[in-house]
Parts: C-alpha cells; sequence; structure tokens
C-alpha cells in the first residue's frame, strides 16, 4: 500500500478578483497525483471541479462559477490528500453591463450571450439593445456603497432595461454629484430620443410617397374614366383589366421571386438546423465522447456528461433527442458491464476496486457492486491457497516447478529466515542429515515448511485488502470520503448490517481453510475421514523435526498478530490459536522423541576417557542433549498474548512426563549396554587416566584394552555422577521450562539408575570377590595341612598373602577409575572374604592348640589390615570366626600372637601403606 500523502494546500491564485465566469490560475503544494485524483476545488464556496483543469501537483486552471460570498477561499480536495486548506482568498465582483459604445478590455459579443444555466447561447434582437448613457450627459459614477443601494432598493434594479427599473437608483449611482443644469439637459436629450421614436413611424411613410402619390394618381384616371363612359360596360371592362394587369404583375412577380424566396426558404432551413445542431451538439456529440473517454480510460468525465445529459435530455420528448439518448444509454450500459467486469477481475487493488464501485455507482448501476466485489474476492483467496497448495503437492511428487526451491517471496517482504536457520541448525535427525549428503541439502527447506510459508504469506497480503474492502463497505466511505452522497451510504450501511452474518462466514472459510490446509501438511492425523483429500495429499515419508516445526509455529504466530492488527474479532482467529497449540505440542512430542533417538546414539560416541573424578564424558554429553532439546523448546513453551499453555490438557501432561522417563530411561539403557558389551565390541576403546591426580597408582598403561571390569567401574561411577548431579540438574531445567510431573520423571528415573547400579556392582563383585573367596579354601589346606596336627606357628602362610595382594590389586583398579568408588567396593570384598574364612573356621571340628593359634594369627592379619573397610557384616563374620576357635590360655601365646603380628606387618609394610594411604585421602574427601 502507498503511502498517504499530504493534504493539499493552495498558496496563490491570479487574478485574486474577478467576476464569475473568470479564468483564473491555482498555485500551491500537493494539489493531486493526476487528473483522476482530483475529487474537489470550491472558490467562495462553488463547486468549479467541471471546469478544473489539472495541470501539475502546483498548478490547477479553471473558471469561477456563480457564488453568494463575494469572497472566500479555495479549497482543493484529493483522493490521496483528502480535503486541504487556503492561505490565500478570492474575491468575487459584481459584473457591470458594457453597452455597444464602452470601451472594454475584452471583447463583447453585441449579437449573443452565453447562458451558463442550460449551456445554451440565446440570441439577442438588435431592437432590443438600448444604449449605454439614455441621458446623453457624462457619467459620474458616485462612491455609494452596493449593498446599501441594494438596501435601500429592495427589489429594484439600476438596470433601465430590467422590468425592475428605479430611476433614483440609476441617478444616485450614476449621477450623484451632477448639476441641476445638466440634469435639465439631459431631461431635454430624453424629449429629442422620445420625438426619433415618433418620427421613426413618419419617415417610414414619408420614404414611400412617390408609390402613394402613382397609385393614388391611377386611381384618380380610372375614377374619371369612369364617370365619362357613364356606363356599366365600362366599369365592367376597366375592372376586368385591372385585374387582368394585378394577376399578370403577380404572375410576373412569382415568376421573378420564386427562385429567390426557394433559397431564402432552403437557407432558413439550414441556418435553423445549424443552430439546433450548434445549440444542442453536446448531445449529438456525445455517444462519439463516451467512446473516446472510456478507450482513455477518463471514466469520471464519462460519468459527468452523463449526468449532465440526464438532466437535460433524461424526460424529453423531442424524436430526435431520445434517439440521440438512447444510444447514450446504450453506450453507458456497455460502460457498466466493463467496470463490472473490471471490478470483479483478480488480482487487483484496494484502491481501483473502490474507484469501480464509485463508478458503478454513479452510474446507477443495477444490484450491488460492493458486496458482488467482495465475494468475488472471497472466492479468489480460497482458490489462490488450494492453488498454493497443489502446486507444493505436485512439486514434492516430482514435478518441479519453475521457481527456486527456496520461497519465492517478494522484494518488499522481510527475506525468510529458512535458509538462516537451514545453515545454523545441528540437522541430525535420521539418515538425511548425515554428513555425507550434498552440502545444497541443508540450503532446501522441506516442502511442507516453504507451502507454510507461502501460504501465510499469501493469506497476509490479501486478507487486510479483503477486510479493509468490507470496512469501507460498513462505514460506508466506498462511495464518498467527503460525505457528498449521504444517500448511497445509508444504503451500503443498510445492505452491510443485513449481510453482516455473510460477510462473517467468509471470513470463517478463510480460516478454516487456512488452518485446514496447514493441517493436512503437517498434522494430517488431526483431520476427518473426509477433509484429508481436500485439504491433504502430501507423501508423509518422515516426519518434520522439531526445529522445523518450531519454525513453523513462529510463522504462523506472525500471521496471527498480522491479522489481529487488523482488528478482526478474536473469536472469528481463535482457530488459529487452537491450531498453534496443536502445533506447539506436537512441536515438543516430536522433539523429545528426537531426543531419545539423539541419547540412544551417545554410546557411539563413548570414548571412556576418564577424568581425576571417574567420569567419561557421557553424562555430560547427556546433560547437554537435554538443554539443548528444551531450549529449542523454550520459543514453542513460551506463552505469546491470546496463547493458552501447552500443558492445560492433561492428556498432553502424561504424553510429556512419560517421554521425559523414557529419554531418561533410554539413557541408563545406554549405559547398561555399554557395561556389558563384549571386548569385541569396542574398536578403539582405550582408558586413560588424568595425569594431574595426585594419587596416581597403579595406573593402566594408556595401550591398554578396557576389561569388562573397567568398564563396570566406569559405569558405576558415572551412575554415582548422574544420581547426585545430572538427574537433579535435568529435573531443574524440566521446572525451569514448566514441565509437569518433575517429581515424578526424577523419581522414576532416581529408581531406574539405581536398579542398574546394584545389578553393575553385584556383576563387579561377582569378578572380584569371587576368584579372592575361591582361593582361600585351597590355601589354606595346602600341602595336605591339617588344624589338628600342625607345627608352631612361623607366621602368616602364603595363601592370605596371596589374598591381600588381590584385595590390593582390586583396590588399585578401583583407585584409578575413581576414588569415590574405593570404600563401596572394598567393604563388599571384605565382607565376602570374612564371611567365608567366618564359614571355613566353623567347618572345622576341632584344633590343637598350634592349629589355634595359627588360625587367629591369620584372622586377625586380615582383620587389622582391612580395618578401615570393615562394615558391621564383616565385623561379624571375623567375630564368629574368632569364637569358632579355641581361646589362648597363656601369656606366651598371646605374646608370640603379638610378635607374628607385628613381623606380618613389618613385612607387608608397603603393601599395608597403601591401604593406610587411601584410607587417609578417603577420610579427606
Amino acid at each position: 500500500m502507498s503511502r498517504a500523502r499530504q493534504p493539499p494546500l493552495v498558496t496563490g491564485i491570479s487574478p485574486n478578483e474577478g467576476i464569475s465566469w473568470t479564468k483564473v490560475t491555482i498555485r500551491g503544494e500537493n494539489l493531486g497525483t493526476g487528473p483522476t485524483d482530483l475529487i474537489g476545488l470550491t472558490i467562495c464556496g462553488h463547486n468549479c471541479l467541471l471546469t478544473a483543469e489539472w495541470m501539475s501537483a502546483s498548478k490547477i486552471v479553471c473558471r469561477v462559477g456563480q457564488a453568494k460570498n463575494d469572497k472566500g477561499d479555495i479549497i482543493v480536495t484529493t483522493k490521496s490528500g483528502g480535503k486541504g486548506t487556503s492561505t490565500v482568498s478570492f474575491k468575487l465582483l459584481k459584473p457591470e453591463k458594457i453597452g455597444i459604445l464602452d470601451q472594454s478590455a475584452v471583447w463583447v459579443d453585441e449579437m449573443n450571450y452565453y447562458d451558463m444555466r442550460t449551456d445554451r447561447n440565446k440570441g439577442i434582437p438588435p431592437l432590443s439593445l438600448r444604449p449605454a448613457n439614455p441621458l446623453g450627459i457624462e457619467i459620474d459614477k458616485g462612491r455609494f456603497p452596493q449593498k446599501d443601494l441594494e438596501a435601500l432598493f429592495p427589489g429594484m434594479s439600476a438596470d433601465f432595461t430590467s422590468e425592475n427599473f428605479s430611476a433614483a437608483w440609476y441617478l444616485i449611482e450614476n449621477h450623484s454629484t451632477t448639476s441641476f443644469d445638466q440634469l435639465k439637459t439631459a431631461v431635454v436629450n430624453l424629449k429629442k430620443q422620445a420625438n426619433k421614436k415618433n418620427e421613426g413611424s413618419l419617415a417610414y411613410v414619408k420614404g414611400g410617397l412617390s408609390t402613394f402619390f402613382e397609385a393614388q394618381d391611377a386611381l384618380s384616371a380610372i375614377h374619371q374614366k369612369l364617370e365619362a363612359d357613364g356606363t356599366e360596360k365600362v366599369e365592367g371592362s376597366m375592372t376586368q383589366k385591372l385585374e387582368n394587369v394585378l394577376n399578370r404583375a403577380s404572375n410576373t412577380a412569382d415568376t421573378l421571386f420564386q427562385e429567390v424566396l426557394g433559397r431564402k426558404d432552403k437557407a432558413d432551413s439550414t441556418r435553423n438546423a445549424l443552430n439546433v445542431l450548434q445549440r444542442f451538439k453536446f448531445l449529438f456529440n456525445l455517444p462519439l465522447n463516451i467512446e473516446r473517454n472510456i478507450q482513455k480510460g477518463d471514466y469520471d468525465v464519462v460519468i459527468n456528461d452523463y449526468e449532465k445529459a440526464k438532466s437535460l435530455f433524461g424526460k424529453t420528448e423531442v424524436q430526435v433527442f431520445k434517439k440521440y439518448y438512447a444510444e447514450v444509454e446504450t453506450r453507458i450500459e456497455a460502460l457498466r458491464e466493463l467496470l463490472l467486469d473490471k471490478l470483479l477481475e483478480t488480482p487487483s487493488t484496494l484502491h481501483d476496486q473502490k474507484r469501480y464501485i464509485r463508478y458503478l455507482s454513479d452510474l446507477h448501476a443495477p444490484g450491488d457492486p460492493a458486496w458482488q466485489c467482495i465475494g468475488a474476492q472471497h472466492q479468489w483467496i480460497l482458490q489462490l491457497m488450494h492453488n498454493c497448495k497443489e502446486s507444493y503437492v505436485k512439486e514434492q511428487k516430482g514435478n518441479s516447478l519453475l521457481h527456486s526451491p527456496m520461497l519465492d517471496l517478494d522484494s518488499d517482504v522481510r527475506p525468510s529466515p529458512i535458509g538462516h536457520l537451514s545453515q545454523t541448525a545441528s540437522l541430525k535427525r535420521g539418515s538425511s542429515f548425515q554428513s555425507g549428503r550434498d552440502d545444497a541439502w541443508r540450503y532446501k527447506a522441506p516442502q511442507q515448511v516453504m507451502f507454510v510459508e507461502k501460504l501465510t504469506k499469501l493469506v497476509v497480503s490479501q486478507l487486510p485488502n479483503f477486510w479493509k474492502l468490507w470496512i469501507s463497505y460498513v462505514n460506508g466511505s466506498l462511495f464518498s470520503e467527503t460525505a457528498e452522497k449521504s444517500g448511497q451510504m445509508e444504503r451500503s450501511k443498510k445492505n452491510a448490517r443485513q449481510r453482516q452474518n455473510d460477510f462473517k462466514k467468509m471470513i470463517q472459510e478463510v480460516m478454516h481453510s487456512l488452518v485446514k490446509l496447514i493441517r493436512g501438511a503437517l498434522l494430517p492425523f488431526t483431520l476427518k475421514e473426509g477433509e484429508s483429500r481436500q485439504y491433504g495429499g502430501w507423501e508423509m515419508k518422515s516426519e518434520l523435526s522439531g526445529q522445523w516445526l518450531t519454525h513453523v509455529i513462529q510463522t504462523v504466530r506472525l500471521s496471527s498478530e498480522s491479522l489481529t492488527a487488523l482488528e478482526i474479532p478474536n473469536d472469528m482467529l481463535q482457530i488459529i490459536q487452537d491450531l498453534i497449540l496443536d502445533l506447539r505440542v506436537r512441536c515438543i512430542i516430536v522433539t523429545l522423541q528426537h531426543t531419545a533417538e539423539d541419547i540412544k546414539r551417545l554410546a557411539e560416541k563413548e570414548d571412556w576417557v576418564v577424568d581425576n573424578e571417574g567420569l567419561t564424558s557421557l553424562p555430560s554429553q547427556f546433560e547437554q542433549c537435554i538443554i539443548h532439546s528444551l531450549q529449542s523448546l523454550k520459543t514453542v513453551l513460551d506463552c505469546k498474548p491470546g496463547e493458552a499453555s501447552v500443558f492445560q490438557q492433561q492428556k498432553t501432561q502424561e504424553d510429556v512426563c512419560q517421554l521425559s522417563i523414557g529419554i531418561m530411561q533410554v539413557f541408563i539403557d545406554c549405559l547398561e549396554q555399554l557395561s556389558t558389551k563384549p571386548d569385541g565390541d569396542i574398536d578403539t576403546a582405550h582408558l586413560s587416566v588424568d595425569v594431574s591426580s595426585p594419587d596416581l597408582f597403579g595406573s593402566i598403561h594408556e595401550d591398554s584394552s578396557l576389561s569388562s571390569e573397567q568398564r563396570l567401574l566406569i559405569a558405576l561411577s558415572n551412575c554415582r555422577y548422574l544420581e547426585r548431579h545430572t538427574f537433579l540438574n535435568i529435573a531443574e531445567h524440566f521446572e525451569k521450562h514448566g514441565f509437569q510431573g518433575v517429581e515424578k520423571i526424577t523419581q522414576a528415573s532416581m529408581e531406574s539408575l539405581k536398579e542398574l547400579d546394584q545389578r553393575l556392582f553385584e556383576m563387579y563383585i561377582e569378578f572380584k570377590a569371587d576368584p579372592i573367596v575361591g582361593s582361600l579354601e585351597p590355601g589354606i589346606y595346602a600341602g595336605y595341612f591339617d588344624w589338628k596336627d600342625c607345627l608352631v606357628p612361623a607366621g602368616v602362610r602364603n595363601y592370605l598373602k596371596e589374598a591381600l595382594v588381590n584385595i590390593i590389586a582390586v583396590h588399585a583398579e578401583v583407585f584409578t577409575i575413581s576414588k569415590d568408588l574405593v570404600p563401596r567396593v572394598m567393604s563388599r570384598v571384605v565382607e565376602a572374604v570374612s564371611e567365608e574364612l567366618s564359614r571355613l573356621m566353623q567347618c572345622v571340628s576341632s584344633f590343637s592348640k598350634n592349629g589355634a593359634l595359627q588360625a587367629r594369627l591369620e584372622i586377625c592379619a586380615l582383620r587389622d589390615t582391612v580395618a578401615i573397610y570393615l562394615t558391621p557384616e564383616s565385623n561379624s563374620s571375623f567375630k564368629q570366626a574368632l569364637e569358632a576357635l579355641p581361646q589362648l590360655s597363656s601369656g606366651t601365646d598371646k605374646k608370640l600372637l603379638e610378635e607374628l603380628l607385628n613381623k606380618f606387618k613389618s613385612s607387608m609394610h608397603l603393601q599395608l601403606t597403601c591401604f593406610q594411604a587411601s584410607s587417609s585421602a578417603m577420610m579427606k574427601t
């Protein structure tokens, strides 16, 4: 739409005073963009539009009409700028009568004058002319104001040719300072003029005296001859002769003047015909002028001429005029049809539609052209929408369109954000967006997305003009913006009130079509069974990603805002809000589903690189994936004005909650898969340790492949971190983004994680504790050892030392992965060993003195070595094992036991220090 222009401003007029019909030049600013833009021109309150000639935006030429006011402003009205103002004024002078002998600056036609009321030339007979100075003395006009004279002599006139002539007014106006002697001379002149009129008839008689005398002599001679003869014969003869003479004279005269009289009659007939043609040439030339102006597009001129002809000849009884006026009506009927065709032609601008409606209204076209135009626009918008859908569906099925794969937007519309989104978004949804694909694929939006953007752009560009056309129809401004045609405006308002419900149905049909077409492209499962063929037809190979759905939601939101700005009632736009809500819900569901797929593929990215806390990058990647997914949904979750919360429906809350729990479960399953995968399934998985760790002990060589036990430890470390940090952080993000049922999500995820942690821990303990426990019994009875018959103890036997070395190896392995896991693992290993040792002691039927001392030495050595990892269960096992032995009866045995324990601790100092160092470190942490 074009920018509104400034109102017209008149800054000068030349000349600035004059009588009616004076040609003036008006100058100013913003006086219109063309002849058709000029719709009003008044001078001193009189409409001068018919005589106006638009020259430029700063110049207009016209003639001043007859006005009641003697001074007033010059007001110019245009379509583009409205009603203007004026800084100058025009003074209208009274016209003066100009006599035949008076000097004048312009040519005065003595024989004709122009009647502006009827547009006719009227002839003035010469005898009606009067001298300008009937008194024959010098005229000395006084300075009496014209208004005062009109008030002094109401209904009278100083014009001596007028029926209401006032001599007193004439003398005051023309001879107020004339002397009495001069007035006497004027009286003498008037008497002479009166005598001249009387002498005119006498002079006419004097001019034909000779003829009268000849006739008199002839009659006298005839009379004398009749008296001399005295007979009736002579009288009859003379009378007959006289009649013959007169007849011959008459015949001769007819013969002589017949040709002349015939030419005179023909000339008079031709002159009368020419006068008629000249007088009524407007009507006779009107059909041809109408054709020419229609070809030039000057419909305003045609309408003005038609109105003029209708007022003059609409009710005429003259056959010639009837014939030509009927021809005019034929041309006007053709013009009505032409204008109606142009009005219903699409596409068309709102300005042209209003113009054609006004033309048809001025031509009194039958029916309601404005409503016909509204109906045609409605059908055209619907057709455009369905054509748009068909073109994109056809392209999707393989028939390429002529335009670029990107949206074919006009130059005056903002650039589409699709290109930017395609370049910056991380489109990792399925095989279509793998790096091996052509890079050009990134810059091409899906057909459904391009269709929605094109469709909404089409509606937003067309519906405003459609709505404004209706508003103009309601308030009557279609017919006049200056309230000059109040009758048509009232009829328009009445029709609009009657058709308000029909127009509401039109808007609702457009809105329903828009929504259903979008649903057919993006949410086909929401359409009814019978609507799929009309609004669907898309090949849904794969559903759009959450990022494209987010872009579509933004597009529909912008369209809704644009339509709301038109002040369309909210109940008509509610269907769009329902569509936006469904799109938001679907976007969340799809995004969470794709997030679960991304998380499932995190197992492929596990590099098994452990930091100094025993963690890999997997928990961090999982958390970042969730956060990125939630951030991508921020605009979808946020409620714009007029939108409802996406979680207002209970079903949506339950679906989102289940999907969120499913995402957490997918990651937990991923951890279990990684921790239990056979060695051969890992391609290049190597364990490396943080060299900055101060407690580096028993580090695994960086080239060594990870064992299943090491993967279990890493998985346990990750589970521990997930339980204490990651899951809690994710719950906070869920709450921050307004998710419902976060406690349920967290609780279900924690329970599943703890179950996995316990399974993995039991598997690791089974891997590590069972070999140690299984080696105790063979080691105890190696070499046919017998508790009943053994030598005096010399120290702790090798089987226990081997068991301790194996326990230290477990400690080293766990410590290398995660220091925080050491107490938990070591406590369970010690429990298993102490339980097995207690069982073995209880199975011995009897001990000799030396056997009892040997058993007590080994149990105490083991207990004191792993004292920091003792639990109530392991303490109970050690206690039961000692209770199964005979008590030491002598101090010598106790002293020997203490010496042997000290000897053991001294010889195993290095190994025992590792437990002490780790314990101190554990205690600090």
